[in-house]
């Protein structure tokens, strides 16, 4: 298997298990909190295309999707292209209110369809050209990936956690 095709297998992971779990949820199950400190599930999905479009789009020398696809105003939420939610108060995660559950899932796919071509065709040597030079060590493509995978899978761990606090199906 070539770097190309572990890459796309695991960021194809992201979008099914946000599916998972928003399926049948309504926009006040997404938003509401598994206790007084803990991030809501439309809050998880959010930040995760959310890092995935900064990251991205900076990788690629692009415009973020959030800002092309006019995403911001169906979340609630000023077109701040920093804002991926990193360092978020408690008052901003309860600021994120999408639209809709599928509102989270189309935003993800827009920006998973993007990662998809960042990484497809990725040969090895590629995965060690420095993309931040403001660490030290200074950030390979590589690091940034697998960074970008990391977060992306444990937050939709969380949600799938959070989802089942919700006891939605039982």
């Amino acid at each position: 298997m070539d770097v190309a095709a572990v890459l796309l297998e695991l960021f194809d992971r992201v979008p099914s298990l946000a599916r998972d779990a928003v399926d049948g949820l309504s926009v006040e199950q997404l938003v509401a909190r598994p206790g007084p400190r803990a991030n809501p599930i439309a809050w998880l999905i959010w930040h995760t295309a959310r890092v995935q479009d900064h990251h991205g789009a900076e990788l690629l020398d692009d415009e973020q999707l959030w800002h092309r696809g006019g995403w911001a105003p169906r979340f609630g939420l000023a077109p701040d292209a920093d804002d991926t939610g990193y360092g978020h108060s408690r008052d901003e995660v309860a600021s994120i209110q999408p639209e809709s559950p599928e509102t989270l899932l189309e935003y993800l796919d827009a920006v998973h369809a993007r990662t998809r071509t960042l990484v497809s065709g990725l040969v090895p040597a590629e995965l060690d050209r420095i993309v931040d030079r403001r660490w030290d060590p200074p950030v390979t493509l590589g690091v940034r990936l697998v960074s970008i995978a990391d977060d992306s899978l444990q937050h939709m761990g969380q949600a799938a956690y959070a989802r089942g606090l919700l006891n939605p199906d039982g």
